[in-house]
């Protein structure tokens, strides 16, 4: 009896030690996560959230020479809803004109001003004019007298005779003197009228310049359409109590939805991947069903800083081929850009990628029982994925973690890197000569 309680005490110590020993090896084999190498095409993707806009559309713009009055800015008082459909004429919106009704206010005096100045002047002008020629005709009475008196002189004395040329001499030229002054004072007066009716003509026209842009602050559309608010500089659409510039005086747009496209930007990264002519797959937050299909039309060859972001970006426009009726401006889509597609590629999961110190690029490889600490070449990679160029097999299997205790092993190198890896240490040699790491030389990994 004893020996059999002591044979079943024992085969219990023994199951306890195995139902640990395998719970210890479960746990271990499942933190440590294995992925295979896999063969197939690979697509080299990109992936960014864009807007839709038509690709030609009609601004309809409020003043455009609010400059030329010293107003620069002009606030939007009222605005027709956004997406409301318009007829060529019919009214959009009204923009604050207090600042330009001073202006025009001023303008109506000096208007006045030049009229009263301009009608003075012509009074004055007549009155000279008039007593000019009033003195001419006095001027040729008084030498008709002369004459007279000469020729009733033949029989006086030849001293009065000679007294009464003398006098009919001044006279004559008197009259010639005043003959000229008053040909002088006409040309001055007629360029007076000039100088009056030019600057009269001046602040008449500015004044109806001024009447036209009043009334540009009612503002109409040109073209039947589909209103869509214009975005401001901050990227937000404006709206009734917005300011628009008159550097860029655009209030809405009435684009043509019968061509379509989705403006969105890719980090300066990935920017060199994208040209015009690759294929994008776009999808519709609004309709996440649909899937729609395009191509890269343009993409910019200088980078911008967008709001609440810290790097560069470059705009991308994708046109959308064939048309949808459900299709509006402003919608998001989330775009898929075809970078390149290789037809059969070794590829693994990023996860598994290490490096150190940038320059060495490695996975831990499972070979039997034991883990490889491998370097591996890297080609293309997309939001999950990465080429192998060299370093693995198909048959590999790879772990996505870092395994326990392996994170000190010396690296496993490729023989094909080592030209590569002279090159970049003859760069970081001359940068920084104190810098120097041998290529062979093993690195944690970080």
């Amino acid at each position: 009896m004893k020996k059999n309680l002591l044979i079943g005490a024992s085969a219990i110590v023994v199951l306890v030690i195995v139902f640990f020993l395998f719970r210890g090896n479960t746990k271990g084999e499942a933190a440590e996560i294995i992925a295979e190498v896999k063969r197939g095409p690979f697509k080299v993707e990109i992936e960014t959230t864009g807007e839709l806009e038509a690709k030609n559309s009609v601004k309809i713009l409020g003043p455009s020479s609010l400059r030329e009055f010293g107003i620069f800015q002009v606030n939007i008082q009222n605005i027709v809803d956004e997406g409301t459909v318009v007829k060529k004429g019919d009214w959009v919106a009204t923009l604050d004109r207090s600042d330009f009704q001073n202006k025009y206010t001023a303008k109506q005096i000096e208007v006045e001003k030049a009229n009263s100045k301009y009608v003075q002047t012509q009074l004055d002008t007549t009155l000279i004019m008039r007593q000019s020629r009033d003195e001419l005709i006095n001027l040729r009475y008084a030498v008709d007298e002369k004459e007279i008196v000469l020729e009733q002189s033949k029989f006086e004395p030849p001293a009065t005779i000679k007294q009464a040329g003398i006098d009919l001499d001044k006279a004559k030229r008197g009259h010639e003197q005043a003959l000229e002054n008053y040909k002088i004072k006409k040309r001055q007066n007629i360029e007076k009228m000039r100088e009056v009716a030019a600057e009269l003509r001046k602040v008449q026209n500015e004044l109806t310049a001024m009447t036209k842009v009043l009334e540009a602050f009612n503002v109409i559309a040109p073209e039947p359409g589909m209103v869509i608010y214009e975005k401001g500089w901050d990227g937000k659409p404006i709206k009734a109590g917005s300011q628009i510039s008159v550097w860029d005086p655009t209030v809405a747009t009435l684009p043509d939805l019968t061509t379509m496209m989705s403006k969105t930007y890719v980090n300066e990264v990935d920017v060199r991947k994208v040209k015009s002519g690759q294929k994008v797959e776009i999808g519709l937050d609004a309709d996440p069903d649909k899937k729609l299909v395009g191509s890269v039309v343009r993409v910019a060859n200088v980078g911008e800083q967008r709001p609440n972001s810290d790097s560069k970006v470059f705009e991308i426009n994708v046109e959308i081929s064939g048309y949808d009726a459900t299709l509006r401006p402003s919608m998001t889509t989330s775009n898929r850009i075809i970078a390149n597609v290789i037809d059969s590629a070794l590829f693994i999961p990023l996860e598994c990628l290490h490096s150190q110190f940038d320059s060495i690029t490695y996975v831990f490889k499972k070979d039997g029982a034991s883990v490889i600490k491998q370097e591996v070449m890297v080609g293309e990679t997309n939001a999950n994925d990465a080429v192998i160029l060299g370093g693995l097999l198909e048959t590999d299997r790879i772990y996505l973690s870092v395994p326990s205790g392996k994170e000190e092993d010396e690296v496993k190198l490729l023989k094909e890197m080592n030209g590569k890896r002279r090159k970049d240490d003859d760069k970081k040699e001359k940068a920084t000569p104190a810098a120097v790491v041998p290529a062979s030389a093993s690195v944690s990994s970080k």
